[in-house]
Formats: C-alpha cells, structure tokens, sequence
C-alpha cells in the first residue's frame, strides 16, 4: 500500500490489476487458439521457385510449375469425376507478343473418402505439376520475360471441403535469339571421280 492510500484503494487497485492480468490472458490465449485453428482448419496450395526457362523467339517451349498440397488435405484434378466439383485450373497472362498455348494438368489419383465412400473422386494431393506451353514471336526481343496468373482450387480434406481459393502464379522466361540453321555439306555425286 502506497502512502496516503486507504485500504479500501488498495484493494480495488490490487482487483483492477487482477482483472487486467486476465483479461489480458484471456485474449493471448484467443489469439493463440485461433493461430492454431488457422494452421489446422487453412487447407493451402504453394507453388515451387519455377526455374526461369530459355525459349528461342519464334519457336514453342514448355514451362513445368511445381505445386505442393498441404498435408491432410487434397483438390480436385482438372478433370473432376462429377459436374458439381470444382476442377483446378491455372489462367496465365502471358507479356506482349508471348502466346500461351496447351496447359497439360496430371491425371488425378482416383481416391474414395469418408464423406463419399461409394465414390472415386479424381484428385491431386501431396506434390503435383503443371506444364505451360509458351512461344515468343519471332518479333519479341531477346531478354527475361515474367508471367502473372492464378491457379483456382478447392481443397479438401477428409471430411469436408473448403471454399475455392485461388493462388497467384509467378515465372520466368528467358527469351533468346534462335539459333541460325545448320550448315550442310553440298551433295555428293553418285558418280566416282578418280
């Protein structure tokens, strides 16, 4: 007790403190469990460094995006077994005078779960890859190239499925002068000269 404080000030003060304390525990211990919900209940989808690819203007080249699911839980394939489901597909704006051609997803492990165990449902979990076809005009100048888009899933685990989320995609291409046509040697005569 402090000097001039009644003891009745002191007791009020020493309550305030006391439920201050707890209070204040009280929303540690909120934010903690919420963290921890959100690392358990958030189902996500990362996508790998790419490598940045080298492609000759003018001719086709391929881009393989590495994804990763996280554990406990799967997407669906980009060919889903039934209408309803939501397939993964990945949307690539590609730069000025880049063309994005044939986006090849994996086929989809066939699994059943507890939610539909009569079912086979074509899904991708753990580690899976998409390869991008791109092919720079002829006109595009030699030089490193980003591309933006978005890989749209819904993730799923065991027992329910979660709204549909979409990822950002980044990567890289290296554009690069086409290399000039072999040189061949000029026919030979059928005929032997000696």
């Amino acid at each position: 007790m402090r000097a001039g404080d009644s003891p009745n000030q002191s007791g009020i003060q020493t309550e305030l403190n006391k439920r201050i304390r707890t209070s204040l525990l009280f929303l540690l211990l909120a934010a903690t469990s919420a963290a921890q919900e959100g690392m358990v209940k958030g189902p996500s989808v990362t996508m790998l460094p790419a490598e940045v690819t080298a492609i000759p203007r003018g001719k086709a080249g391929s881009v393989e995006l590495q994804f990763r699911v996280s554990a406990g839980f799967h997407i669906n394939s980009n060919k889903p077994t039934a209408e309803y489901l939501i397939p993964t597909t990945l949307k690539v704006d590609p730069p000025t005078d880049i063309v994005v051609g044939k986006i090849i997803y994996p086929e989809g492990s066939q699994m059943s779960f507890a939610f539909a165990p009569d079912e086979k449902l074509s899904v991708y979990s753990r580690a899976f890859a998409v390869s991008v076809s791109v092919r720079p005009l002829s006109s595009v100048l030699p030089g490193k190239y980003e591309f933006r888009g978005e890989l749209k899933y819904q993730a799923c685990d065991n027992a329910q499925c979660f709204p549909p989320k979409k990822l950002p995609v980044q990567f890289e291409v290296k554009v690069v002068k086409t290399p000039p046509p072999a040189k061949r040697n000029p026919g030979q005569s059928p005929h032997v000269h000696s």
